[in-house]
């Protein structure tokens, strides 16, 4: 929020600067100055909130939910490893029971 506030009031100031030029003002040089220092100011606000983003994710982890694909694709690996495994134990049984015959 604060960097959308800074980036905002940075331009406001920067259209004030150039109304103030185009009309030749006294108050243009600092009302450029201000902009300056904005531009400063926002783009440090913005950064700070980009790396703290950067920062909870390494640490925390991206929680994020399947989109309906990959969860399609997730149910169909489930059922192939279920197959896998069923047809795993039908074979050791079915050989067991004709060695002990």
């Amino acid at each position: 929020m604060r960097a959308v506030l800074f980036v905002a009031v940075t331009l406001i100031q920067a259209m004030v600067a150039v109304l103030c030029t185009l009309t030749g003002s006294w108050l243009a040089f600092p009302m450029v100055i201000g902009t300056v220092v904005g531009t400063v100011v926002a783009t440090w606000g913005v950064l700070d909130v980009w790396v703290t983003r950067q920062v909870w994710n390494q640490r925390n982890g991206v929680v994020s939910t399947p989109s309906s694909s990959a969860r399609q694709l997730h149910k169909e690996r489930r059922r192939a490893r279920r197959a896998a495994r069923a047809a795993a134990r039908a074979r050791p049984s079915a050989s067991g029971q004709l060695s002990q015959a």
